[in-house]
């Protein structure tokens, strides 16, 4: 039960880690949807579409030497060798990238119709945040969750007050007293925002400098063709999962009339932005279990608290689901300022739960990534991909934004049944679907009652939320006194 504790205790940590600077970033959300800063949802469109580049770009420049990182430092004897292997990868492969893309940020700018000046903020943005992969996932294996914490908690902090320095004190200024006018121009409020990412960025690699100063740098050659067969079905899973996560944007961008793209895509991707309590919760559990799994493989019966895991994952993230689906009308005019992106509420509840079928694939990810066949992974996301990319395709120009949210669903769906299915076969985990099945049946039709036939009559949604947490709370008693108990 100890190592059971362990995980609780990494997960709440990294999940302060994850929890606190979203929702410090939640400030952002309210400040670009505010007609002070962006003036309608189409500019709020155009940064959305940015950042759904930055995610694919993520994906390959990690091309999944952060798992594969996980899987070899507890498997190989000379842990020194893992690190600077790895680390002199990514920073290899980092440059090699920079220097092209900079070279061809003309061809790029035209080729995906977004101005240069952003594409060069971009290009060093990724260059910074790719130098850190390997030190983030070093505190982490090595169990530093604390420092971890700080310094994303010291990154969102910097970009945060850059954000409101920028977009409202120096716009102020500039514009009552004039000492600011050759630095601010007019609509020069989305390379602002990348500005405070990149300044945010180069602080967080100073923050973990110390890093690169303490590792031997030995490159093994035969370690690294065997760290990069592990982690190249990796990056095609990240690839896809990154098309079912933000390609849709690209989508709508392409396949929408021009006057009409821009604004669907910055009311969906404001309202997006509700089902983050959702991701934030999936998003700290998977960097709690991630290293778990690994380390703890070799255990005795480690499939008895693989199946508890989960069991705790759906019950509470059934409860946020529900949740969230209650109030999601009262949020919503803290979050999303202008009611000019309201109009896009209807995806709400399909986003979380989609986000939520999500985090059950990650959970379920451990019997592949354990028996290293990461190729089924690979081949479960480019299944999703390819659903995410046919329904949008198909449904785009008719439903607009309501394809993508139900795509991005059937898309997550899909790749966890189909997880769970080939995890049946090759990694038995005796999971309780008895009552995994019951959590998720209730929450997913108290949430359709509540949101799309009692919407707005609280008495009802708190009642049915009422009801489950008293469920899950009965039959959930003895775990929690044990995971609680000091």
């Amino acid at each position: 039960m100890s190592g059971f504790k362990s995980l609780f205790k990494q997960t709440f940590i990294y999940g302060l880690a994850t929890v606190l600077p979203r929702m410090l970033s939640f400030l952002l959300v309210p400040l670009y949807t505010s007609e002070v800063v962006l003036e309608n949802p189409a500019e709020y469109g155009t940064v959305s579409v940015i950042f759904s580049y930055f995610v694919l770009f993520n994906v390959i420049l990690a091309y999944g030497m952060e798992t594969a990182f996980f899987r070899f430092f507890n498997k190989e004897d000379d842990k020194a060798k893992v690190i600077s292997t790895s680390t002199i990868s990514l920073i290899v492969s980092s440059f090699g990238f920079f220097a092209i893309a900079l070279l061809g940020q003309d061809q790029i700018a035209n080729t995906i119709n977004i101005d240069v000046k952003y594409i060069n903020l971009v290009i060093w943005i990724l260059l910074l945040d790719a130098l850190v992969i390997i030190p983030f996932a070093w505190l982490r294996a090595n169990e530093k969750p604390m420092r971890y914490a700080a310094i994303k908690l010291l990154n969102v902090i910097v970009n945060i007050g850059l954000n409101l320095f920028f977009l409202l004190a120096l716009k102020n200024l500039a514009q009552s007293e004039g000492i600011f006018e050759s630095i601010y121009k007019p609509n020069f409020e989305i390379s602002y925002i990348f500005i405070a990412n990149l300044a945010a960025s180069a602080i967080t690699l100073l923050a973990m400098i110390s890093f690169y100063t303490k590792i031997k740098f030995q490159f093994d050659k035969a370690l690294w063709k065997r760290m990069f067969r592990y982690a190249f079905p990796v990056l095609i899973a990240g690839v896809a999962f990154s098309i079912n996560e933000t390609f849709d944007r690209i989508l709508l961008k392409e396949l929408l009339p021009p006057d009409k793209a821009e604004t669907d895509i910055g009311m969906y991707s404001a309202c997006y932005k509700l089902a983050l309590f959702m991701t934030l919760f999936a998003t700290a559990y998977r960097l709690g279990i991630e290293p778990y799994f690994f380390s703890h493989a070799k255990t005795k019966n480690p499939q008895k608290n693989y199946a508890n895991i989960l069991e705790f994952f759906v019950a509470f993230g059934s409860v946020i689901l529900l949740t969230v689906v209650v109030f999601a009308d009262l949020i919503k005019p803290i979050i999303i300022r202008s009611d000019a992106y309201w109009e896009a509420m209807w995806i709400v509840p399909i986003i979380l739960l989609a986000n939520f079928c999500l985090g059950i694939y990650h959970n379920l990810s451990v019997w592949y990534k354990i028996t290293d066949r990461t190729k089924f992974g690979a081949y479960i996301s480019v299944i999703g991909a390819i659903i995410t990319l046919v329904i949008n395709m198909v449904f785009i120009k008719e439903y607009s934004y309501k394809a993508s949210a139900v795509a991005t669903l059937v898309a997550y769906a899909s790749m966890m049944l189909l997880s769970f299915y080939f995890g049946r076969k090759y990694y038995p985990i005796p999971y309780n679907l008895k009552k995994i099945g019951l959590y998720l049946l209730i929450s997913i039709g108290f949430s359709i009652l509540s949101f799309y036939k009692y919407r707005g009559v609280y008495i009802a949604g708190i009642a049915m939320l009422i009801v489950f947490l008293g469920l899950v709370i009965l039959l959930e008693k003895n775990q929690l006194r044990k995971v609680f108990k000091r």
